[in-house]
């Protein structure tokens, strides 16, 4: 699913100012596949699970840099999140924060790339992405979500109550608590008090969804 949407949001990418750019040659949808690959070709059995590579470096020839050139940020974001999203589907798991570099080789011929996968242990956070991309990393100590401004996370969403809920640090875990909200919150569509999230869980609260973030 997570290397579906990317090929599917990499063709949209592309489309209108860029088609003409990437009517041949490498496409940016090959990187995607070669980078799942590299997660089931170097994948270990760790303690808690099976282990995946959580850091890319992606080689290029110079003329295909230059063609990514205008994409190159959204491309990284797009890789890594098909990196997550490919982890939740198959239960992998990740030593640290997930990364993707771009390197130039001018001995690679046009079309001609290296990818090469790494574990990379630290560098783990957690946080939560709301629905325009933005990122709030949760530290240790509790970040309370809400509607009324003295919370670490203000919405703008009225059918948010003003002290939502919090989320608070249990070890290496992440456990949202209800904080006795008007409307209630909901974990994947199941209506819950208190739990323990797992990354890319999707937090409803009011007419706000938020996706918790492991790594």
């Amino acid at each position: 699913m997570g290397l579906q949407n990317f090929e599917q949001r990499l063709e949209r990418l592309v489309e209108g100012v860029f088609a003409k750019a990437f009517r041949s040659g490498l496409q940016p949808v090959e990187l995607g596949r070669r980078l799942v690959r590299e997660m089931d070709h170097h994948r270990s059995l760790g303690v808690r699970g099976t282990l995946a590579p959580n850091h890319f470096t992606v080689t290029l020839s110079p003329a295909d840099r230059e063609r990514f050139a205008p994409i190159e940020s959204t491309l990284l974001a797009e890789l890594i999140d098909t990196a997550r999203q490919y982890a939740r589907d198959e239960g992998y798991r990740f030593p640290g924060a997930v990364t993707v570099d771009l390197a130039t080789d001018p001995t690679l011929g046009s079309g001609s790339f290296r990818l090469v996968g790494r574990l990379v242990e630290g560098g783990a956070t957690a946080a939560v992405s709301l629905p325009d991309g933005t990122r709030f990393e949760i530290g240790d100590r509790p970040v309370t979500v809400g509607r009324a401004p003295d919370c670490d996370l203000v919405l703008n969403d009225p059918t948010v109550s003003k002290h939502h809920l919090e989320l608070r640090r249990q070890g290496a875990d992440v456990v949202l608590v209800d904080l006795g909200s008007t409307n209630g919150t909901r974990v994947n569509d199941a209506g819950i008090h208190e739990r323990v999230l797992a990354d890319g869980d999707e937090i409803r609260l009011g007419a706000t969804v938020l996706r918790y973030e492991a790594v």
